[in-house]
């Protein structure tokens, strides 16, 4: 029996579209990183991109468990000096929800140039509208809402 590799030019692509409503941000970020590096998938490669692309619609109806509203903090620095730069979660998830999905779900990615291909299939909206409609997304329903 031999092992089955995939190429990168027979991979079947489907669209998916995942409503974030009242769903865990970090559940909703591990599966989602799944869906989009293809572990879903039988015909999954480790060395090759086989996985889908995602939209995820109301993002800004995301939970966070416990206390991380407003002990989690969001960093980044600008390389210059003293240019540590800080952000509540509260305060991001406020101003900009999907920026916050976006970089729970990049954080779940291989760090290389194979999981940089595979983010840019991730499409994150705010509320319920998306411009996605002609590739017909098929709705998939995730665990991991809050109790």
């Amino acid at each position: 029996m031999k092992t089955y590799m995939a190429k990168p030019e027979t991979v079947e692509r489907n669209w998916y579209i995942i409503d974030a409503e009242g769903l865990v941000l970090g559940r909703l970020a591990s599966q989602t990183a799944a869906i989009l590096r293809g572990k879903n998938k039988p015909t999954y490669t480790p060395n090759v991109d086989t996985g889908d692309h995602v939209i995820i619609i109301n993002c800004d109806k995301i939970v966070l468990t416990g206390k991380k509203l407003e002990q989690k903090y969001y960093t980044h620095h600008t390389l210059y000096p003293g240019g540590l730069k800080e952000i509540q979660a509260k305060t991001l998830i406020n101003a900009k929800p999907e920026e916050a999905v976006y970089l729970a779900v990049k954080g779940m990615m291989p760090k290389n140039s194979l999981g940089k291909n595979m983010l840019k299939k991730l499409r994150v909206y705010r509320g319920s509208e998306h411009i996605h409609q002609a590739q017909q997304p098929i709705e998939l329903k995730l665990k991991g809402g809050k109790k």
